[in-house]
């Protein structure tokens, strides 16, 4: 790991385009800078030699009575190459890029001036990048003002981290280190995030990238941050279906950008969110608060109406709100009211009125039952001293109060406050007790809290190698079942049938019912190249019709899967530019894109981990059984899906595999289709028997 210190603590600064304009971007760097001019040496850099916020500038680098450490560049980009080449002689070893346009002043000149600092010995966060500020060091050079905190920003986007930096700020959680990575010319976001695991002040980490050049490595950076305790939180674009436009598989069309970024997150224990919002209101839970341990959730309410929408938003997130055990209810009666309802959710009945102590009394019930795993408070607490100054101090106590109980049992204890600030609300967000101004807010970071939870002892992924650049063909279906049926599927017996007499000679030796295929195309069905149900007459019949439509080629002739009560889901892998191979389950057939019910994971996962993704389909209750159906062959699925997320791994020529449908019956998984594209330095006849029978 390069040391990257100059760009947390360095000695000196020096503000290249420093200004007395505070419309100008040089007003900021420079006034931020001189905030820490106790800590380290200030340069100002103004060809003017303005003063600035009472510090005198100098003219030039060379002025400069000793070498900066770090140079902040905000001058024009034509002025930028003699600028570094300067501070390099001088001795400079780290540079901020604010300046963007360079490769507007010279095509490539951006990629020349990074290569020139790095083979300086030098590094580079940037250019075109907003800035960055580092709390505890008290570095501030960047636009904006920032509030001290444990949440620590990393964003290829300016100015959405200047956004996400404002709601920290305003949600009272503020900010430990911030950087503005911008174009990554040198230093890398994955470079800045292996910064923060042994960064004491951060706690929780928000990640926004539109690119993931370097995927799987990231990956390991963000399990590092979680093995530290210092769960990440991301944020990227890439869910339109502009996404899935140049698709050759099924796999790939049914599989965003986001979908194979979500998987990244789940194999790292962190987390994609959908918005900047979404990402603080998590952050609130995840800096002090401890993780839930499960899906069971309490919800306590002063008023009827609120804890049953509480309950029902809870389902709504995958949460569930489970009846209490006869002892808790009865623990709950004797602290409330007759009318009250302590079944769950718990509505107070106004006992919260008569007594303010009520609301940690009943809390802290439900956290030490063992029958829940957080405790969500939804209504008019945080607005007691608020609307009646004459209670706030009492308020204050309960507050004090409910944070011991969720550090005493370890349990979440999330507030879904009708108040925005009060007093107490920001005495809650001080002590790790998140509270929040919508229930929807509350159960969706609870939701994704817990998804964290649950992936926290998963293993990372491997390094996988990188598959030759481009994709060439797809092999016809018999060699593509060959290749696929090395991982352990099972097909029905085949042969290929280029001839009358092969065709014939196919029905002698295979058993009917058949199906005949086109077997070189991708997609079959959508042009009439499947015929199902063939006896030997049929079977000829639809050959001279496949041939008169379709033409010659290579044509398969295959026994017809007959299991009854099969369930029928497509498993597919494709290489990911940055991410690697990653492997697709879903409920397939020729609806597989109409349902688009699929999950996803970063390639290879085992048997247990293909089960595990199988199970969070919404459609696995087809797999269990349906409506008095039998349940089908859950292992063996697995099985395949483990198989084929090994076949990209092993195979770097391989870009895409796919077999849709694979039928899975109470007796076993039995494929009947096969897609195998290569990439194009591959050939795509090796080592696979393209002629006679197939067991």
């Amino acid at each position: 790991m390069t040391d990257l210190s100059v760009f947390t603590d360095p000695r000196s600064v020096a503000v290249l385009g420093a200004s007395a304009d505070p419309a100008k971007w040089g007003y900021w760097l420079a006034r931020g800078a001189l905030r820490g001019a106790h800590r380290r040496t200030v340069h100002l850099v103004n060809a003017r030699s303005t003063v600035i916020e009472g510090t005198p500038s100098v003219p030039s680098l060379s002025a400069l009575p000793e070498a900066a450490e770090l140079v902040v560049l905000c001058a024009p980009a034509p002025t930028i190459p003699d600028v570094v080449t300067t501070a390099l002689e001088q001795g400079t070893r780290g540079f901020l890029g604010i300046t963007a346009g360079l490769d507007g002043v010279s095509p490539g000149l951006e990629r020349e001036v990074a290569a020139q600092i790095r083979e300086a010995g030098a590094r580079l966060v940037g250019p075109n990048c907003l800035g960055l500020y580092d709390a505890a060091n008290q570095l501030e050079l960047a636009w904006g003002t920032f509030a001290p905190g444990s949440l620590a920003i990393v964003s290829q986007s300016g100015q959405l981290g200047l956004e996400l930096a404002g709601l920290a700020a305003h949600a009272g959680l503020g900010v430990a280190r911030f950087v503005s990575v911008g174009n990554q010319s040198d230093v890398t976001a994955r470079e800045l995030l292996d910064d923060l695991v042994d960064h004491a002040e951060t706690r929780a980490v928000v990640l926004y990238l539109e690119s993931f050049a370097d995927g799987r490595e990231l990956v390991a950076t963000m399990a590092r941050l979680r093995d530290a305790g210092k769960p990440v939180v991301v944020l990227t674009v890439g869910s339109s279906e502009a996404s899935r436009a140049a698709a050759r598989s099924h796999t790939g069309a049914l599989t965003a950008a986001t979908d194979v970024v979500a998987a990244a997150c789940r194999a790292a224990g962190a987390v994609l969110v959908e918005t900047p919002a979404q990402a603080i209101d998590l952050a609130h839970l995840l800096v002090g608060s401890p993780l839930p341990s499960g899906r069971r959730v309490a919800v306590v309410s002063d008023s009827g109406g609120q804890g049953a929408v509480g309950a029902d938003t809870m389902a709504r997130h995958g949460l569930t709100v489970p009846r209490l055990s006869a002892a808790t209810s009865a623990s709950l009666a004797r602290l409330l009211p007759a009318t009250a309802a302590v079944a769950n959710p718990v509505d107070l009945a106004g006992g919260g009125e008569q007594d303010l102590a009520t609301y940690a009394r009943v809390v802290d019930v439900l956290a030490s039952s063992g029958e829940v795993d957080a405790v969500v408070l939804s209504g008019y607490f945080g607005c007691y001293g608020a609307d009646t100054p004459a209670l706030e101090e009492r308020e204050l106590e309960i507050v004090e109060t409910l944070a011991g109980t969720a550090r005493a049992h370890q349990r979440p204890i999330l507030v879904h406050s009708m108040s925005h600030d009060s007093t107490a609300v920001r005495s809650m967000r001080a002590q790790a007790v998140p509270t929040l101004h919508t229930i929807d807010a509350v159960a969706r970071s609870l939701d994704l809290a817990t998804a964290i939870a649950e992936t926290r002892d998963r293993p990372v992924p491997v390094a996988v190698p990188t598959p030759p650049a481009g994709v060439g063909s797809a092999t016809d279906y018999l060699a593509a079942r060959e290749l696929v049926g090395r991982y352990g599927v099972a097909y029905p017996r085949a042969a290929a049938v280029s001839t009358r007499e092969q065709l014939r000679a196919a029905i002698a030796d295979l058993r009917a019912p058949y199906v005949l295929k086109a077997g070189w195309l991708e997609h079959k069905t959508e042009v009439g190249g499947v015929a199902v149900g063939l006896d030997a007459a049929a079977a000829e019949s639809s050959w001279d019709d496949m041939r008169g439509r379709l033409g010659d080629g290579a044509y398969v002739l295959e026994e017809m899967d007959d299991q009854s009560d099969v369930v029928e889901l497509i498993v597919g892998a494709r290489h990911d530019r940055s991410f690697g191979p990653v492997v697709l389950v879903g409920i397939g057939g020729v609806h597989a894109e109409l349902y688009r019910d699929t999950r996803l994971a970063l390639a290879p996962i085992d048997t247990a981990a293909a089960r595990a993704l199988l199970g969070e389909l919404r459609g696995f209750p087809l797999l269990t059984g349906w409506r008095g159906r039998p349940g089908v062959d859950i292992d063996a699925a697995a099985e395949v899906v483990a198989g084929i997320s090994r076949l990209l791994v092993d195979r770097t020529d391989v870009v895409e595999a796919e077999i849709n449908p694979l039928r899975v019956g109470p007796g076993g998984a039995v494929a009947v289709d096969a897609l195998v594209v290569l990439a194009d330095t591959a050939d795509t006849t090796t080592d696979v028997e393209l002629t006679g029978a197939v067991k």
